[in-house]
């Protein structure tokens, strides 16, 4: 435990909490203390100025990230017939009808993201109390209730990240791997809170984007100045 903790301790060194570092001073900070030895995931923080209690204030939205998320996803798709042959070739990890339904009723959830026809939703709708709370519920809005299944595979596969605000306003999502090269995670980065810039709800009043801060899986928050973050 006191070697956590002094591991812990020592990449807080040289992090001033108060301080804003441009993008590119925040991205070296958090790739130079992701010591873990395991590929830590990067991810960013966004304190927005919504109370997503009100449904016209709520943030929601899928985004393609230019360099892949470096994570492998497993996609499963509910699909019958033709829809669910295209969604096997397009290399969905797990396709099916009823007898997925029943899986998931029964507590097995063996993948990350999930995809449906919208003909499906009607069954699939039972499964709200299992997969909502978990975010990944099927939806049009982010482009996972589609007759493109196809497309929608791809891009879970390629590097889509759905997002959605908390009830304290804040998105939370991993945008790379400590293994990336820095101009990437940049990349990355701008694109992922481009897309929540373009998600802000006609219902937000004043200050939107409020804060951002990047860290890895293991490593201390780094706070990032906006105007470096815009593309």
């Amino acid at each position: 435990m006191t070697k956590i903790a002094k591991r812990i301790q020592k990449t807080r060194e040289g992090v001033d909490p108060n301080k804003l570092y441009s993008l590119s001073e925040a991205v070296a900070m958090v790739k130079e203390r992701a010591v873990a030895k395991f590929d830590e995931t990067i991810e960013i923080a966004m304190n927005l100025g919504v109370d997503p209690r009100h449904a016209d204030q709520m943030v929601r939205g899928v985004v393609n990230l230019p360099n892949g998320t470096g994570r492998t996803v497993r996609v499963a798709v509910f699909a019958r017939g033709a829809k669910a042959d295209e969604a096997k070739a397009a290399g969905a990890d797990i396709v099916g009808a009823e007898e997925l339904v029943d899986l998931v009723q029964g507590g097995t959830i063996d993948f990350d993201r999930c995809i449906a026809t919208p003909d499906m939703m009607p069954l699939v709708g039972r499964l709200g109390k299992v997969l909502g709370p978990r975010g990944m519920m099927p939806n049009p809005k982010v482009g996972t209730v589609t007759m493109d299944v196809t497309a929608a595979v791809e891009a879970s596969k390629g590097g889509a990240v759905e997002f959605r605000v908390e009830k304290a306003g804040i998105i939370h999502a991993g945008v790379g791997k400590a293994s990336f090269g820095a101009e990437k995670l940049e990349e990355n980065i701008r694109a992922f809170a481009d897309a929540v810039v373009k998600a802000k709800p006609a219902g937000a009043k004043g200050n939107y984007l409020k804060r951002v801060a990047l860290s890895s899986t293991m490593g201390p928050g780094v706070k990032v100045d906006l105007s470096t973050v815009s593309v």
